[in-house]
């Protein structure tokens, strides 16, 4: 990918709302990481990142979660299809801090 990475393993979350928007907490560590290195947060105080899990790639952003003091991550739908992961799952996560712009989407 390019630039800042980090990469992590966390659990996948539904959260209890409506619309079944399905997440990962960033750890702690990465993310104070994540606000070292990503400069002024954009609206929500997101970072713009792209993603890889498995062989999915895909543009975001990461969100604050006061609860956890990190970043929260969503999965969409498409990727958690592709590749074979539900909620309760275990999955590797890699951020790229970079300016996201090409890469593959699902």
């Amino acid at each position: 990918m390019g630039g800042v990475e980090v990469r992590f393993s966390a659990e996948l979350w539904e959260h209890s709302g409506d619309g079944g928007w399905h997440f990962v907490t960033v750890p702690t560590e990465d993310g104070d990481e994540i606000r070292l290195r990503a400069g002024e947060p954009r609206g929500f105080g997101s970072v713009r990142v792209t993603v890889a899990v498995g062989s999915s790639r895909w543009s975001t952003s990461v969100f604050p979660d006061r609860a956890s003091g990190s970043f929260v991550l969503p999965v969409k739908r498409s990727v958690r299809e592709a590749e074979g992961v539900t909620a309760g799952d275990r999955i590797v996560v890699v951020l790229d801090l970079a300016e996201p712009g090409g890469p593959e989407r699902r």
